[in-house]
């Protein structure tokens, strides 16, 4: 189903002057729609509680509370919704602190980081917004163990990465909101191989031998991932950990190549 913004410019043309006018209110205002009721709106926008409830009508909803929750819905989904509404520091550094208690309360990292450590390959996948933080974390796997490869890389399939996935390998999906109408494909067909697979996600609905859930929840109009940028460094560490003497061996044959290559300042 057509989200707001698409129903009101579909049927735009057929409303009543008084209609468009709140219709232009709806449309500049989407983010407020998830607490305004129907009278806020015929206030704030100059036309009669009428005219706001039929134009809602006209726009497939029955009522103002079954608008509310498709925008809450949209929200939820990772649609970037803009607000006229000044967002403080202070409130977004209390919510970016709530996303960090969250994520990190109970947390249990072993399972992932003993799967990860122990794998003869890890595969990262990740696409669309969850590429840079699959990116991050397969360059931070890369300092700890050999054998980190990301997928699928700048203008590539990845169909070919996941064919010869063995028992010795790990799949580690990163798949915040919005993910791709094929992600539950990848992870279905990762689930049917033989590799074990961790999964880094906002939805722990979805499935994984060993699942890790981070909230990118953002009083912004777009989701923040400061919780899993911290939860991939402490995954990151703990796969270090795990294999100590390796990993020290590791980091320092990088070092040596990085200062043989004059790579870094």
């Amino acid at each position: 189903m057509a989200d707001l913004a698409a129903r009101i410019e579909a049927g735009y043309g057929y409303l009543s002057p008084q209609e468009q006018r709140a219709a232009d209110f709806l449309r500049e205002h989407i983010a407020d729609l998830a607490v305004y009721n129907s009278t806020e709106v015929a206030r704030l926008s100059g036309v009669s509680k009428a005219t706001v409830s039929r134009l809602y009508r006209r726009l497939g909803f029955e009522n103002a509370e079954a608008l509310r929750e498709h925008v809450r819905g949209l929200r939820a989904s990772g649609t970037p919704l803009a607000s006229d509404a000044t967002t403080s520091h202070s409130e977004h550094l209390d919510r970016e602190l709530a996303n960090l208690r969250s994520a990190l309360a109970g947390l249990d990292l072993a399972p992932a980081a003993s799967l990860i450590a122990g794998a003869r390959r890890v595969l990262v996948v990740g696409f669309r917004n969850s590429y840079p933080m699959a990116l991050h974390l397969r360059q931070q796997l890369a300092q700890a163990r050999e054998g980190v490869q990301l997928a699928p890389l700048p203008g590539q399939s990845i169909g070919e990465e996941l064919a010869a996935l063995g028992a010795d390998d790990v799949v580690v999906l990163v798949g915040f909101r919005r993910r791709p109408r094929g992600f539950a494909r990848v992870l279905a067909l990762v689930e049917s191989s033989e590799a074990r697979s961790v999964l880094l996600t906002d939805a722990p609905r979805l499935g994984a031998d060993v699942v890790i859930e981070c909230p990118v929840d953002s009083v912004t109009a777009f989701d923040s991932y400061a919780a899993a940028a911290s939860v991939i460094s402490l995954l990151a560490a703990a796969v270090l950990a795990a294999d100590l003497a390796a990993g020290r061996s590791r980091i320092a044959a990088i070092g040596d190549a990085y200062r043989e290559l004059d790579e870094l300042e």
